[in-house]
């Protein structure tokens, strides 16, 4: 039996969700599916910008009662332990992506999202009018709409021959929830930190209940010359004096890390085999700059705005590829760029000692920086 539905969401992290709501709002009959089942934890940074907060709120989002963490200061330090401090104009909030996309989930829910956990997508195919979606299971559906909300890497890719899969992608992240052993305990909740090391960088920031996520990137060179996880944490994170302090006064709240292996940076398009992509499978930007999940959130509502269009007969299937890559682009394209050109200036011991020392004397440029990397709070 073949299912018939409106809108097919491929992958239900922050891009997903959010759009699944929109649309599901909006009138539209909505599946979304899922390789996981809620709640569950994933490898990202937690800090989202101020610029998506009252737009989350007009979803229906209670933040306040989900107790995040409010953050309006930026560390960032050099392995050397050299330290550049700086307000964040915008500021931001950290709440776990366990916590936020289940709430999301509930709301989609609601709203009449029809979700299939625990599947995947084997193959999309479109024949100029409609798309055929085939499960893992061997179920089929047929959809107007398909949105690609899957993340940053994924079988799928392989199957549309997307451009950036035969890319290197050397680098690999992992991701703790952590909590103070006492009370001398020197990290401001207030504070999104980037803390440098050889090879990679570390972000830590306050989420919910006290906690803190610690997520950093590094090479898989970094991880085989080592060996393992906890033998490099020990021998390069450990360099850098304020995380050998985190590492030694704090508990760390998983039984393992998680983990993530060929993240790309790789430019991406929007718009692939007719599929409208949002969130990392349209762009990553580096976790240097903090802001992927705002963007992901930003990029749903976006993609909501066209396929509503499209679905009410405003404009034609053209016309909704056109504009939404035009739109993402016009949102995104200069910050990816930006990401990638900043991520250069670190990984080296010296040349991050050197941007550090530099930026201490020249907050102008910080400033300039995260307003390149970050977006104007979205009119609701």
């Amino acid at each position: 039996m073949i299912t018939s539905t409106d809108i097919l969401i491929i992958g239900g992290g922050l891009a997903g969700l959010v759009s699944s709501l929109e649309l599901a709002r909006a009138g539209h009959t909505v599946t979304l599916v899922e390789r996981k089942t809620y709640p569950f934890h994933k490898v990202c940074g937690e800090y989202i910008s101020n610029e998506v907060r009252p737009y989350l709120e007009t979803l229906g989002l209670s933040l306040n009662a989900l107790g995040v963490a409010l953050i309006d200061q930026f560390w960032l330090s050099a392995p050397s332990g050299r330290l550049l401090k700086s307000p964040l104009d915008l500021g931001g909030f950290g709440v776990s992506r366990y916590t936020l996309d289940q709430t999301l989930y509930e709301l989609a829910q609601a709203a009449g999202v029809n979700f299939l956990l625990g599947r995947q997508v084997d193959n999309v195919a479109f024949d100029g009018h409609q798309f055929s979606v085939t499960l893992n299971d061997g179920q089929q559906l047929t959809s107007q709409v398909v949105l690609g909300a899957y993340g940053k890497r994924a079988r799928l890719d392989k199957t549309l021959s997307r451009s950036f899969m035969d890319k290197p992608s050397p680098y690999v992240g992992v991701k703790y929830h952590i909590r103070p052993q006492s009370s001398d305990w020197d990290f401001p909740d207030n504070v999104i930190a980037l803390h440098n090391f050889s090879d990679g960088y570390c972000g830590m920031s306050a989420i919910e209940d006290g906690k803190y996520c610690l997520c950093y990137l590094t090479t898989r060179d970094n991880l085989r010359q080592h060996g393992s996880i906890p033998a490099m944490e020990q021998a390069v994170l450990g360099q850098n004096p304020y995380l050998k302090t985190v590492f030694e006064r704090a508990d760390f709240l998983y039984d393992k890390p998680e983990v993530i292996n060929e993240i790309s940076f790789a430019p991406k398009r929007a718009v692939e085999n007719h599929i409208l992509m949002a969130g990392d499978s349209a762009g990553l930007i580096t976790p240097l700059c903090g802001n992927g999940m705002a963007m992901a959130i930003h990029g749903a509502r976006l993609v909501s705005q066209v396929t509503d269009a499209f679905l009410q007969g405003k404009v034609s299937r053209p016309e909704l590829e056109q504009q939404y890559q035009q739109m993402w682009s016009r949102q995104f394209a200069r910050r990816l760029w930006v990401g990638r050109t900043v991520q250069r200036l670190f990984g080296s011991r010296w040349l991050t000692d050197l941007v550090v020392q530099t930026l201490q004397h020249a907050q102008p440029a910080v400033k300039t920086i995260m307003k390149q990397t970050h977006g104007q709070v979205i009119p609701v």
